[in-house]
């Protein structure tokens, strides 16, 4: 068993009176290893001036996560298999909308990972979709969700 932790702190601005909802949405993400980063809610969730669109929300870090954790098993999959990966990119996107319950979740995540091989033992299409579906399978963030994760991957 492992243990992650995460810090997650905000404070009322000067001025704020709080309780009419109008106030700032923007907090700081610290994590176990170092990397501080600035957090908000969704635009889309809550109106400019009161979330930040230069920060990152849940919703993005929820993609985030689950786009990361497939792409570091996917990588190491495909190493220990004897393909050399040269790239990897994953322009995932994310449905939030209501779930059977009727509550808003995050129904559906795609990721669309590009990979670029080199070398002489290139894997084939089926090859490749092969490696995304171990890699899926090993994902601890994808086995620990309700979400439907779906990956339409490419070779580049």
């Amino acid at each position: 068993m492992s243990e992650y932790s995460a810090r997650t702190e905000w404070q009322r601005l000067s001025g704020e009176t709080y309780t009419d909802r109008r106030y700032s949405r923007r907090h700081t993400l610290h994590f176990d290893g170092g990397a501080v980063v600035p957090g908000s809610s969704a635009v889309s969730s809550v109106p400019l001036p009161y979330s930040d669109p230069a920060a990152v929300d849940p919703e993005e870090m929820f993609i985030a996560s689950l786009s990361s954790c497939h792409m570091l098993w996917f990588l190491d999959i495909a190493a220990r298999a004897g393909h050399v990966v040269d790239r990897y990119i994953d322009e995932a996107t994310g449905t939030l909308a209501r779930d059977a319950r009727g509550k808003m979740s995050m129904t559906q995540v795609t990721l669309r990972p590009r990979v670029r091989f080199s070398g002489s033992h290139v894997p084939d299409e089926a090859g490749h979709a092969a490696l995304h579906h171990q890699a899926h399978e090993q994902c601890f963030i994808a086995l620990s969700v309700l979400t439907d994760v779906r990956c339409e991957p490419r070779i580049d």
